[in-house]
């Protein structure tokens, strides 16, 4: 599955969350850095999930660019 993440550069790196798991964050100096954190707590939260024998959440966000002048 395919789960979008949101990347904010802050004022010491970047910041990352995922809309589909709620509290799902990562940070990072990078922007691989944080990518890599943000799939290794994708893949922690989805390992609990099963062992408590719970539901995967299905993807259920997107994103697009609106364009204004």
């Amino acid at each position: 599955m395919k789960y979008l993440i949101v990347i904010e550069e802050t004022t010491t790196g970047f910041s990352a969350y995922t809309p589909d798991f709620d509290g799902c964050v990562a940070t990072g100096n990078t922007t691989e850095e944080v990518e890599k954190k943000m799939k290794e707590a994708i893949e922690f939260h989805l390992e609990g999930l099963e062992l408590e024998k719970l539901a995967k959440p299905t993807p259920h966000t997107y994103s697009s660019y609106i364009e204004v002048q």
